[in-house]
């Protein structure tokens, strides 16, 4: 296990340490997820995000759905109707 002790500067900047960020694979001006679960910070890369948050929503939408098609063909029929 990778552990640091981290100051928060007065701006409230934290700095990860380079061999935590390179072990993660973190890029400088890489995009991060801030979430609090109980009580603790958790940092989570957006694109690591995006996949936990399809990985869920994958559970409730059948196999072979065309949800995107089936959107755009319910907005041609309302704009018919219009």
């Amino acid at each position: 296990m990778t552990q640091a002790s981290l100051t928060i500067a007065p701006n409230g900047r934290i700095v990860i340490p380079a061999n935590m960020r390179a072990e993660l694979g973190w890029q400088g001006g890489g995009k991060l997820l801030a979430r609090l679960v109980d009580g603790t910070v958790v940092l989570e890369p957006v694109d690591a995000a995006i996949r936990r948050a399809q990985e869920l929503v994958s559970h409730y939408v059948p196999k072979n759905s065309g949800l995107v098609d089936e959107l755009i063909s319910e907005r041609h029929t309302a704009a018919e109707n219009e």
